[in-house]
């Protein structure tokens, strides 16, 4: 795993200025610690930090073909790069390496910009073509790899792994953007493409972006989504072959490595589906490491252990303390803009423990999107039954007039919340999804908004993007549209962001074999019972490993990787809480209602309420402002 770097001037053939250039490439070190190289010429740099993986010993980069006019930055694996270089090979292309950043410059000049739709893999790649004064980047489909880019004051355009190769440029124009602002009050992160910054953006997952000298901005387009359009008939007994052959085939392309390799193991189904395939496809014991917390609510190592026992693994675990707050102000480095969600705690942890065993790790994310196994997919699909009942035109008048009269009840479950009820299903469903995995509800966000904010929104709706999302997604399928707003927004916004900056802030590549998009593709065609059915989610990949793992792994409810966050800020971190109002970082943004937030505050430290998903979004957001 890698960190890229990029200045383009579309302009004018300018030279980047070496030492400036060099230093912005180090900023990067954490995600290349074993080479850095730049190349300059007129026009273009491009900067590389490396993580040996693939070919140690002639794989650097920036990497060229054989007359040096087509150079590439890369991050990433390319799965399928052996394949891809003997098709080259036989039309003629001269190979000088064994790595699979190579096959990008061959590919390149075979097949232009049908190139990305051969890939296979986890990737974000800067090409420069000097014959056609042409810039390409490309990041892979489902966003597992990031790649940023952004318009600097003197007109160059700046590309990078990560937000600080742009950000901490001294041509930019850090300006907060109030629409990315309200998404992450609304999300806790900030969906692609925007930034928290108004001049740097994300390449969307599945996008690629061509840049010719002489224009003024990039042209971008997709080269694939999730297609939710079609469906098969296919029975559960056919479905568990077919993901059986899927699963040993993606995870066997994944265990190519030059270095120790092993896999993150929670005791989950979907990281314990990993270990087991790993398990039977490689003659040595597959390394597994697992994360415990000192407190039994929150800890699931007697499970992670039970997988290992099975398998005969080489297990590591490690524990950490359940009050390990002290990331903040990390964090906020390691994200360059705010990012709230909690479980970044122990993923850096795990990571940190994991890197002292192996280089590389296979995780089990991209299971829960793929095949239903979130709980709020079961919660939303069971209000979509009742909205159904009516027509949209009855439901909004009825269920509306029932949310807003009915008495609030905000301590009694949500199934007896008569008037949250209501309210949900008066929704449509994109925005009633969203609602269900808000941070802040509207009338929290709408509080804590300075009057300077609201002016700035300008009536802007963050469940606009949910909604269009479920109308555009090809199906009329509730599930299915809920799955593709997470994969557009939920998966590279959040779970890959969390794991991309944990990992590689210890020099550790993850591999992500349950978002293989062949995996995807054939996930997205099948009927929705055979994923989600009455309360079982996952339903055909439980069945598809029924007998190679235990009922107790298999069936067991969903943890996750929590943290205490309402016991932290009643607790020791309730004075950073109390202190919120009175930042300095804050009140210079004007972003917040500061008196709003003094009163949350107080309401979440005394016990009156809980607040404590949006003070600790609050707290990121200052910890970020503080540094900017």
């Amino acid at each position: 795993m890698c960190g890229l770097t990029a200045l383009f001037d579309p302009g004018r053939p300018s030279l980047a200025d070496p030492d400036q250039f060099r230093q912005i490439n180090d900023l990067q070190t954490h995600r290349g610690p074993d080479e850095g190289a730049v190349h300059i010429e007129p026009h273009i740099a491009l900067g590389h930090r490396r993580l040996s993986v693939i070919d140690l010993a002639t794989g650097q980069q920036p990497l060229a073909n054989e007359d040096g006019s087509i150079v590439v930055v890369f991050n990433g694996e390319i799965y399928n790069f052996q394949d891809l270089r003997q098709e080259l090979t036989r039309s003629g292309h001269r190979f000088a390496t064994s790595s699979d950043t190579e096959v990008l410059v061959h590919g390149w000049e075979q097949w232009g910009v049908g190139l990305v739709a051969r890939l296979r893999g986890m990737f974000a790649f800067v090409l420069w073509d000097r014959p056609n004064k042409t810039l390409f980047a490309a990041r892979d489909r489902l966003g597992v790899k990031p790649l940023h880019y952004g318009q600097l004051t003197d007109g160059r355009w700046a590309f990078g792994s990560e937000l600080k190769t742009i950000i901490d440029q001294p041509g930019f124009n850090r300006r907060t953007d109030a629409r990315a602002v309200e998404d992450y009050l609304a999300l806790g992160y900030i969906p692609d493409p925007e930034s928290f910054w108004i001049g740097a953006r994300k390449l969307p997952p599945g996008h690629h972006l061509v840049f010719r000298v002489g224009q003024t901005a990039p042209i971008i387009e997709r080269y694939w989504q999730v297609d939710f359009s079609s469906e098969r008939d296919c029975s559960l007994e056919q479905a568990c072959d077919e993901l059986r052959q899927l699963l040993s085939e993606s995870i066997g392309m994944r265990l190519v490595s030059e270095v120790p390799l092993g896999a993150f193991l929670s005791g989950g189904v979907d990281s314990s589906t990993v270990v087991a395939f790993m398990a039977g496809l490689q003659p040595s014991p597959v390394q597994t490491c697992a994360i415990g917390f000192d407190q039994s609510d929150h800890d699931e190592t007697v499970h992670a252990r039970e997988v290992a026992r099975l398998f005969a693994t080489e297990h590591h675990e490690h524990q950490v303390s359940a009050d390990d707050f002290g990331l903040i102000d990390t964090l906020a480095r390691l994200y360059d803009e705010p990012f709230a969600d909690s479980s970044a705690i122990p993923t850096y942890r795990l990571c940190q423990m994991a890197r002292k065993h192996v280089t590389v790790a296979l995780s089990g994310d991209g299971g829960d999107e793929t095949f239903a196994g979130y709980r709020r997919y079961r919660l939303h699909l069971r209000e979509e039954r009742i909205r159904q009942l009516l027509p949209a035109a009855l439901r909004q008048p009825l269920f509306g007039t029932l949310g807003r009269f009915y008495p609030k009840f905000d301590r009694l479950p949500r199934v007896l919340r008569a008037r949250t009820t209501f309210q949900a299903l008066a929704r449509s469903t994109g925005e009633a999804y969203f609602n269900s995995v808000a941070v802040m509800r509207e009338e929290v966000r709408k509080s804590l908004r300075s009057d300077h904010l609201s002016r700035e929104l300008s009536g802007y709706r963050s469940e606009t993007r949910f909604e269009s999302l479920a109308g555009n997604c090809g199906s009329a399928d509730p599930l299915k549209q809920i799955q593709a707003i997470d994969y557009a927004t939920w998966l590279p916004g959040d779970i890959n962001t969390k794991v991309d900056r944990a990992s590689m802030a210890h020099s550790l590549e993850v591999r992500e074999p349950l978002m293989d998009h062949r995996l995807v593709e054939w996930a997205a065609r099948l009927p929705s019972s055979l994923k989600l059915k009455g309360s079982v989610g996952k339903r055909v990949l439980k069945t598809a490993l029924s007998d190679t793992l235990p009922h107790s792994i298999l069936h067991r409810s969903k943890m996750g990787f929590s943290v205490p966050l309402a016991h932290w800020l009643r607790g020791p971190l309730s004075s950073k809480a109390m202190a919120l109002a009175s930042s300095p970082a804050l009140a210079d943004s004007a972003l917040l209602n500061l008196q709003t937030l003094k009163r949350m505050a107080e309401d979440h430290v005394s016990g009156r309420a809980d607040f404590s998903r949006p003070l600790w979004s609050i707290l990121m957001l200052e910890a970020v402002l503080r540094r900017s």
